[in-house]
């Protein structure tokens, strides 16, 4: 089964940045809304990666470990680690 993530920035300017997620496959989609505080992205982001970008790639860790169904609605990268606390040496740049 095929998955894809689209991530459009809503508020990028803002800290904490805002995002709209859909993640989608065969079957079904989900939304979720989305913070990242500045901190938090200037810090595990890769060189030159682009906020959406991170947080695709958040999404994508997410995915290799819930099915999109269990993934809250809202909440920030942040909390992540709290449910996965190998989160941030995974996803660090």
């Amino acid at each position: 089964m095929s998955t894809s993530v689209a991530v459009t920035g809503v508020m990028t300017a803002m800290d904490p940045m805002s995002f709209a997620v859909e993640v989608r496959d065969d079957d079904s989609a989900t939304d979720h809304m989305v913070t990242l505080v500045r901190g938090d992205y200037e810090r595990l982001s890769r060189q030159g990666e682009e906020p959406e970008d991170f947080v695709e790639r958040c999404f994508g860790f997410l995915l290799e470990r819930e099915d999109k169904g269990s993934i809250l609605r809202t909440f920030d990268v942040g909390l992540i680690s709290h449910y996965f606390p190998e989160f941030e040496s995974v996803i660090g740049g």
